[in-house]
């Protein structure tokens, strides 16, 4: 082994967004040499464009396991808030004051309730303790709400968090703890030398390291191809808009509103199938604001400072894929498209996993073979 390979790291998390940072950071705490490799800002980086929830209510259809994952985390959140704002002093503003979605139809409520109840139906879902509720019952928690609003359905495990300061807070706890961040290169390359993994970069050094976690988001399927896994994603775009600041006056999130911590308001409703196009387009945008406004007509009233586009790291089925190689040994993937949401199982319960070397069956159901069917004849 060269001195330019040499295993400096235990471990490599390729990407340093949310979901590469909370792993990186739980591996850290474990007391392993992490190194995070990020290509930069010249990534497709979800972490920057997300919406911040923390939500439950409408997780897991179609697979249980995804559900129980998602509650997994909500519990761990508050803790894992705790434990970072102890670490460096950050507050990434998390609150679980319990969320809501809103229809503005009798049609679209219905629809919500029968997804919910088809939700609960499935082997080993636990309750949610959710509650449809009327017009009425409804503005007793939102003020100011709008006549068109048909009914909604509120969970108390759902919240929302400061998704900037959380990445500036995992990046500075990873700092303190002694990561390594190696940033501005792109990984061209992931082989298996002298018993460890090396990783090429285009324009910079390689690094070593015992073991590989791949979680780049949209850049996951090339990157898992190096180490011999499947990872079946596409990017799906989403566009927020921002509002200027207001005085506080909802304390709930909704799926598709909710005000942040600084007092604007946050609007975001769309999936769009688009590729790589990140840009905004004010047909969307325009829907989106339009639809709030129907909901809380006072945001009519608002200037719009800012809107964006990210793109959403989508799988086939739109759950998450966890596996490790068989044909690389410590090489695992890790992806989803609830960043914020899964952090905190990310850190506090995935990340020990990897550290002890292997995933075990009740990861099963997020292994990308669920995708492994015969094509229709």
């Amino acid at each position: 082994m060269t001195a330019t390979t040499r295993r400096e790291h235990d471990v490599a998390v390729i990407g340093g967004g949310l979901v590469g940072s909370a792993i990186a950071w739980g591996l850290a705490r474990l007391g392993r040499r992490v190194a995070i490799l990020d290509e930069g800002d010249v990534a497709y980086r979800a972490s920057r464009g997300n919406f911040a929830l923390v939500w439950v209510q409408s997780k897991g259809l179609g697979m249980p396991a995804y559900a129980g994952w998602t509650r997994r985390s909500s519990d761990s959140w508050q803790g894992f808030a705790d434990t970072l704002r102890a670490d460096t002093g950050i507050d990434v503003a998390f609150a679980r004051p319990g969320g809501f979605t809103l229809a503005l139809s009798e049609r679209e409520l219905e629809t919500r309730v029968d997804q919910l109840k088809r939700l609960h139906n499935q082997p080993g879902v636990r309750e949610l303790g959710y509650e449809v509720m009327d017009p009425t019952a409804l503005s007793r928690f939102l003020p100011g709400l709008g006549p068109e609003v048909a009914g909604g359905v509120y969970c108390p495990l759902d919240g929302h968090a400061n998704s900037p300061r959380l990445l500036r807070a995992l990046h500075t706890a990873l700092d303190r703890m002694g990561a390594t961040f190696l940033q501005g290169a792109t990984v061209t390359g992931i082989e298996r030398r002298d018993g460890a993994f090396v990783v090429s970069r285009a324009g910079a050094a390689p690094v070593a390291a015992g073991k590989i976690v791949v979680a780049a988001g949209n850049g996951n399927k090339a990157l898992g191809a190096m180490v011999g896994l499947d990872v079946p994603v596409r990017p799906q775009r989403g566009q927020i808009v921002v509002t200027e600041k207001v005085a506080p006056f909802l304390k709930h999130p909704i799926v598709t509103i909710r005000q942040t911590d600084e007092g604007g308001v946050m609007l975001g409703d769309s999936l769009e199938e688009v590729g790589f196009d990140d840009a905004t387009r004010t047909g969307v945008t325009g829907t989106i604001a339009s639809r709030a406004v129907r909901m809380f007509p006072m945001l009519g009233k608002l200037n719009v400072v800012r809107t964006w586009a990210a793109l959403r790291v989508m799988t086939p089925d739109g759950f998450p894929i966890y596996m490790q190689s068989a044909s690389h040994p410590g090489a695992f993937v890790a992806t989803c498209h609830s960043g914020v949401t899964l952090a905190a199982a990310h850190a506090l319960h995935l990340a020990p996993l990897i550290d002890a070397g292997g995933l075990p069956a009740e990861f099963d159901p997020f292994h990308g073979r669920r995708f492994d069917v015969p094509a229709p004849v």
